[in-house]
């Protein structure tokens, strides 16, 4: 777990200025929608030969839900659709409270995804952090490796 400091700085920054934002030319985007707090996102995942090449998004809400976007983009570009799916199960344990998750993922390393950890004991703002999560999945499920 980060000092809380540094964690509203990391979640502040990715909020300010999003990385790897925009719709992917040619690929299908999947939009989700909180609609508790009306959050919303889009994720396009463009997936080339079992890796993802490149990994965007769009949306608006809170800081929570759009700094847990950006900062997925970040982890998981350049990853194989199987690490990406280790570290999201990964992270979704961390958000949920559940501990380090599936001891098998190894040595997988959160990185500055450890800054959205503070959202374990903020059970309405779970949703917040796994939205663009959620819609990761099911890009993953209807993208055809390359």
């Amino acid at each position: 777990m980060l000092p809380d400091a540094i964690a509203k700085e990391i979640i502040a920054d990715h909020q300010r200025r999003p990385r790897h934002t925009g719709p992917l030319d040619g690929i299908e985007g999947v939009t989700l929608d909180n609609p508790g707090c009306g959050d919303q996102v889009t994720v396009w995942a463009d997936v080339q030969g079992g890796r993802i090449a490149a990994l965007t998004f769009t949306g608006k809400g809170c800081a929570i839900s759009q700094s847990s976007a950006s900062l997925m983009t970040v982890a998981l570009t350049g990853k194989t659709v199987e690490e990406a799916r280790a570290l999201a199960a990964r992270y979704r344990a961390m958000v949920m409270g559940e501990g380090p998750g599936d001891p098998e993922l190894g040595n997988l390393e959160l990185g500055d995804l450890l800054a959205l950890s503070g959202v374990s004991r903020l059970h309405a703002r779970r949703k917040c952090a796994l939205l663009a999560w959620r819609a990761l999945e099911q890009t993953l499920g209807t993208s055809t490796p390359g």
